[in-house]
């Protein structure tokens, strides 16, 4: 451990992460990119002329840290000159390029589009484009060129608190506004030049395409798709549900999992060329081909480079077959990744990969010396059951960040598909192969979807086993790093018993504690009220302390599982009671609150400057309103008509009222 902590790459990427997170959230450098080159030239200079070692020591680690920030600035668009947004103007004509399909949604057909081109100028930069579903008989391709007059638009604030924030997601993936078209508002300009990721997409095409005539159920063809083509869009939401319910929602996306399994697969099976002179080296070489060649099968897609990529450099690292240089091999692959695209450090995807692999080359070693198994068949499943173990351990605090919920079952579910995950990749690439040359006998197609269906089968009664799922568990941002250090401390401890590391470990409890006491005190002396937005109904809420008092007009079943309710007390860990009752006036820290509904009533006695909420769109005249009550605020919910809506707003704004819609600025919070 200590030559791992002494080892310079990981003191570096740290630095850079930092640098990331300090440009991404700070914005720290924006003095352009010469005077950027400058400096880092500069520092990189004065590294390599000073004779102290403590200056050069830090001189390095600024050098690192402005890389970080480098890297971010190199990566954003809009510090560029020609970012397209800078050649906007009335009436613009724009060329879009498709670059990415992304999962439809109701009404939408979703594509991630680089702005090629707008009026006579050269742009870049990227855009979410929405294509209406009943407007288009064909999905666009990967390269197509489109030429329209858009209107380009903000990318929607989450509605409510605690809600996934997409605007937020979609600008760490470099794309700030959207784009909504019909059929007759753009035209096809046909595919652009050759390129490596649109070459990959027609490939995947002509699979997709030569996997349909093999009678393939819908579902069978969907998780065929996801597993070996990385292609998640045809997968339905139940199925998508119960991979999630077992703990198995890794495996229908193509990641460090199926990757890893390949590398050992590829290992074992070119073993006996290390005999030949140089073998090693031609081993490792094939490895890695073969590895990129799978990656342009799955389409090239981040996620599939990126595992890729950390595996190409385990799989360099295990030809070495030293101590710790597999660690090592996982922290350089990290840091070239970052420093390529600084972005990967806030996907999901990357986090739990990395985690992931870290838990099962740290912990899992010692995990497995616990128990001697005496036979082979327990040996294996030892090992199965020790590498899932020392894996959930490097996920579990950030998955429950992210997701709040924990199957239960996940050992099972895991230990039952992982073994058979790897003859189920090399025959789907089997299939896939056959399929391509019209080979494939439909008896070997048949067994082959009878496999798929056993394992969506098998997940799904995973999945009904609810009273081992937990769910809606809230867990904070400083309780998660609170629990990693315990983990760290702990399995820290366990290694290798000393007094020192159980001080270290005691510590980390009793930051954990101190953690919960002050996160206990926050929500126990947290008092607002929230008038939530929810298109045509009306849910206001509240809250003294952990107790969530809920108005609302919804079905009594029904509220408890709204988005909104859901987020809120995931995100806060309150509990709520519910009432289908609306007061027509209440006090929240001396703060009259008039309720007005459809029934229009609001001449109170002795009632002044009350905040005022329209609800079920009531017919008044809110100028005499205004004038009568001269409220401090009005609130407008989803549950009014929208020409009510932005009547109200112009009446307001004449009468220097001020106004909130929570259709078009999100719920109200009063505190």
């Amino acid at each position: 451990m200590k030559k791992v902590l002494n080892y310079l790459p990981l003191h570096f990427i740290v630095l850079l992460i930092v640098g990331i997170l300090a440009q991404f959230y700070l914005n720290l450098w924006d003095f352009g990119f010469i005077n950027l080159f400058v400096l880092l030239g500069s520092i990189a200079i004065l590294v390599f002329i000073i004779p102290q070692k403590i200056i050069r020591t830090f001189l390095a680690f600024f050098l690192f840290f402005f890389m970080g920030i480098s890297a971010v600035f190199f990566n954003n668009d809009t510090n560029y000159k020609n970012y397209y947004q800078h050649a906007i103007k009335e009436d613009t004509s724009v060329i879009f390029k498709i670059e990415k399909i992304l999962k439809p949604s109701l009404y939408h057909d979703k594509y991630e589009a680089i702005v090629l081109q707008v009026d006579s100028s050269k742009t870049k930069g990227k855009i979410l484009l929405n294509i209406s579903k009943d407007s288009i008989l064909n999905s666009l391709k990967v390269d197509e060129l489109l030429f329209a007059k858009p209107d380009f638009r903000a990318i929607n604030e989450p509605s409510n608190p605690h809600q996934f924030e997409y605007k937020f997601y979609l600008a760490k993936q470099g794309i700030h506004q959207q784009v909504f078209l019909e059929q007759e508002d753009f035209k096809s300009l046909g595919l652009d030049q050759f390129s490596l990721i649109g070459m990959a997409a027609k490939f995947r095409n002509q699979v997709q395409e030569s996997l349909k005539k093999y009678n393939f159920k819908v579902d069978e063809l969907a998780v065929i798709n996801a597993l070996l083509l990385g292609q998640r869009q045809d997968i339905s939401k139940d199925l998508i549900e119960d991979y999630s319910k077992a703990g198995a929602i890794h495996i229908l996306a193509v990641s460090g999992l199926h990757v890893g399994i390949i590398l050992l697969i590829l290992s074992s099976l070119l073993k006996p060329l290390e005999r030949l002179k140089n073998g090693r080296v031609l081993k490792i070489t094939l490895i890695v081909l073969l590895l990129w060649m799978f990656a342009f099968v799955a389409g090239l897609s981040a996620s599939v480079v990126r595992a890729v990529a950390m595996f190409t450099f385990l799989a360099i690292g295990l030809s070495f077959k030293r101590k710790n240089v597999i660690l090592f091999s996982l922290i350089t692959s990290m840091f070239f990744l970052l420093l390529f695209n600084p972005m990967f450090l806030f996907d999901v995807g990357f986090q739990l990969s990395y985690l992931a692999v870290f838990g099962i080359i740290w912990i899992q070693p010692k995990l497995y010396k616990i128990y001697k198994p005496r036979f082979k068949l327990d040996d294996k499943i030892w090992q199965l059951f020790t590498v899932s173990m020392a894996a959930q351990l490097g996920v579990l605090p950030l998955s429950l960040y992210y997701f709040h919920q924990f199957p239960g079952l996940f050992l099972l579910s895991n230990l039952l598909i992982i073994p058979f995950l790897g003859a189920i990749l090399i025959g789907g690439i089997v299939i896939i192969m056959l399929a391509l040359v019209g080979l494939l006998p439909q008896t070997l197609a048949s067994i082959y979807g009878f496999v798929i269906s056993l394992m969506n089968n098998f997940v799904n009664w995973i999945s009904k086993q609810e009273q081992f799922l937990f769910t809606d568990i809230s867990l904070s941002f400083l309780m998660m790093l609170a629990t990693y250090l315990v983990i760290i401390f702990g399995v820290y401890f366990l290694i290798k018993k000393s007094p020192k590391k159980l001080i270290y470990f005691l510590v980390s409890l009793l930051i954990i504690q101190s953690v919960f006491l002050f996160e206990n005190h926050q929500k126990n002396t947290k008092n607002e009220l929230i008038v939530f937005h929810k298109s045509r109904n009306s849910i206001m809420a509240n809250r003294a302390g952990a107790n969530l008092l809920v108005h609302h007009d919804l079905d009594s079943l029904a509220i408890g599982n709204t988005n909104a309710m859901v987020s809120y007390q995931v995100g806060e860990n309150v509990k709520s009671t519910y009432s289908r009752e609306f007061p027509n006036i209440l006090k929240f820290k001396n703060q009259p609150i008039l309720i007005v509904d459809s029934l229009g009533v609001y001449n109170i006695q002795n009632l002044k400057n009350p905040i005022v909420i329209l609800r079920n769109s009531p017919k008044i005249n809110l100028e005499r309103l205004i004038k009568t009550l001269q409220p401090a605020q009005i609130i407008a919910d989803g549950n009014n008509y929208k020409s009510y809506v932005n009547s109200w707003k112009e009446t307001s704004r004449k009468q220097k009222t001020p106004f909130h819609s929570t259709e078009q600025n999100g719920a109200y919070i009063l505190k």
